[in-house]
């Protein structure tokens, strides 16, 4: 979409730069895609620029990942590949097989891809947002720049305030996002449900068990903001769906054409007794189909009005 109202481009990275009518620009997709008053009453007047910032894609250590805000979906999707490649003892993380079921949650395009970044679907904040499921799944934490140099950090689960909403102030620069290591360590089991083939992600959960066996839960896409449970152990299925009833109110499921609300709350239930089963067998050991437990590939659900 051409964006008629913008009447310059700024390369920076200093949020000193920013004033009212400017947008941060990384891939720009999304921005692109909707035009320059879709993000607020005001058309947009600059963009800054943050194509030329130079900053590492992804930086893994000892203590986890890494993740530029300008870090591209290819380039996230490339590591778990690139990793085993360098026989780099990270390669072993569980976590890591979580990247490309949630780079392919996007259901883009090869060019979308490669322009998309982890930084703009985080703060673009969409509840169907993979980074998002992703980030908030592994105990991501934001890193926030300011004007006047000010710093801040903040848990991605609390970055994501509804939908399309975030704690980001007027003119604040989400700079990464670190993937702690404890996280990546974990056992970890996947499950997304979309009412259609190649349709946005209308409920997507990530399951965590720890080598203490700590499990937690993130639910993502089925609510307006990421939501997490977590249990010093693995729970019973009744402590497990109590949890669920009593931590996301009906009020908190989101509604529209992807999904009902009512439709969002019966499939989180249904997921997370599934990533309860799965990661309830001993690591190591087959999955076996039965029970509570089997992957489903599409679900229907009652047309509005019915």
């Amino acid at each position: 979409m051409d964006m008629n109202t913008i009447e310059a481009v700024v390369r920076t990275t200093d949020p000193a730069d920013w004033r009212d009518g400017d947008a941060w620009l990384a891939g720009g997709t999304v921005l692109f895609s909707y035009g320059s008053t879709a993000f607020g009453p005001e058309p947009l007047r600059r963009l800054l620029d943050l194509g030329s910032a130079g900053w590492q894609p992804v930086t893994v250590t000892a203590d986890g990942i890494e993740l530029a805000a300008t870090c591209t979906v290819a380039e996230l999707y490339a590591l778990p590949e690139r990793l085993a490649a360098e026989d780099s003892g990270a390669a072993n993380w569980p976590g890591l097989d979580l990247i490309r079921p949630c780079c392919d949650s996007f259901v883009a395009s090869f060019k979308v891809w490669n322009m998309s970044t982890v930084g703009g679907n985080l703060c673009t904040s969409l509840p169907a947002g993979p980074m998002i499921s992703l980030c908030a799944g592994l105990d991501g934490t934001a890193t926030v720049l300011g004007p006047g140099g000010s710093r801040r950090e903040l848990p991605v689960a609390e970055l994501i305030t509804g939908d399309g909403q975030n704690a980001l102030a007027p003119g604040e620069l989400l700079r990464s996002v670190s993937l702690p290591a404890s996280a990546l360590s974990s056992r970890a089991a996947f499950r997304r449900l979309s009412l259609s083939n190649l349709g946005r992600s209308g409920v997507l959960l990530i399951g965590r068990l720890d080598a203490g066996d700590r499990f937690t839960l993130t639910v993502t896409a089925a609510t307006k903001r990421p939501v997490q449970l977590r249990f010093d152990s693995l729970p019973e299925v009744p402590e497990l769906a109590a949890e669920l009833e009593a931590t996301i109110p009906e009020s908190l499921y989101h509604d529209d054409i992807h999904g009902l609300p009512a439709w969002r709350r019966d499939m989180t239930h249904r997921l997370a007794l599934e990533i309860r089963a799965e990661l309830g067998i001993p690591a190591g050991e087959p999955a076996t189909v039965s029970g509570d437990f089997w992957p489903p590939q599409k679900t229907q659900q009652t047309k509005r009005g019915a």
